[in-house]
């Protein structure tokens, strides 16, 4: 058996980001050649993979991120099944190693972020397998979104748990500036479902009069007024649930439309994207 040394151990660690034990196991099967090694600490990867994909993976980690010129902007959300795993620096490391990649190359689809290779020459979905292996742990690239405008503004929420990327049509001024921070933050934190009400998709208009229908007739209220009701109920969801619409969380009373159009009469948010661990 070829005598493997730790600076031989160490250096095949440094390549692959596998632990100690299994780096020393893989040079004593191939009597110290690397290049094997790393194949066998793949399909170790690979094994460990196909054997958890049935499990969970709840946890992991948000992260937003924008281009130095702050027209474009990505948020994703890398999975794995526990939150030991997920504030392991390996992990952390890893995911923002590929939102890195998603700024420089600007995928449009999680199919075409999976197979960008990152610094190491191996896709991302490559490198997720050999993560796998390292962590024992079931990973996913759960979702991914990008957006382009005249700036674009990306909110990390401590902890990595939530995030968001918000557009608007403008830039131009620290003013602008700090009004596209304060949104994203708004979106972080009060989950809207659309700009406007324009927005908000039928379904969920849908289910919230069907909603306020059930929560009147089981008031006793008259049939003849259930769905005058509804439609009061309807109302107020979309008030608080329409990014325009809400209170804007610095100024009490004060919609975000009015805080806009007090930082610059033509300031328009164009899109955003929230991300939150869990859902």
């Amino acid at each position: 058996m070829a005598n493997i040394s730790a600076q031989d151990v160490n250096k095949l660690r440094q390549m692959t980001g596998a632990g100690m034990m299994d780096c020393k196991k893989a040079l004593q099967e191939v009597e110290g050649d690397f290049d094997q090694a790393v194949e066998i600490l793949r399909k170790k990867g690979q094994k460990v993979a196909n054997k958890r994909a049935d499990r969970s993976a709840n946890e992991g980690i948000v992260i937003a991120k924008t281009a130095d010129d702050q027209k474009y902007g990505a948020i994703l959300m890398l999975n794995c099944e526990t939150d030991f795993v997920a504030k392991n620096d390996d992990f952390v490391n890893f995911a923002y190693k590929i939102i890195d990649t998603v700024i420089v190359n600007k995928p449009s689809t999680v199919e075409e972020l999976k197979a960008m290779k990152l610094d190491n020459d191996l896709t991302v979905e490559e490198n997720i397998t050999d993560m796998t292996g390292k962590t024992g742990e079931k990973l996913v690239l759960y979702k991914f979104d990008a957006l382009k405008s005249e700036r674009v503004f990306a909110y990390n929420h401590h902890g990595n748990k939530l995030g968001s990327v918000v557009a608007l049509n403008k830039d131009g001024s620290d003013e602008i500036d700090k009004a596209g921070h304060e949104i994203a933050m708004q979106v972080a934190a009060m989950n809207p479902a659309g700009i406007t009400e324009d927005d908000v998709p039928q379904e969920v208009i849908d289910r919230e009069m069907e909603i306020g229908r059930d929560q009147a007739r089981q008031e006793g209220k008259p049939e003849n007024i259930i769905e005058k009701i509804a439609e009061g109920k309807l109302n107020k969801f979309l008030k608080e649930n329409t990014l325009l619409n809400q209170e804007f969380i610095r100024e009490a009373k004060t919609p975000v439309k009015d805080y806009l159009r007090k930082v610059d009469g033509d300031l328009k948010v164009v899109d955003f994207r929230r991300y939150m661990l869990g859902e």
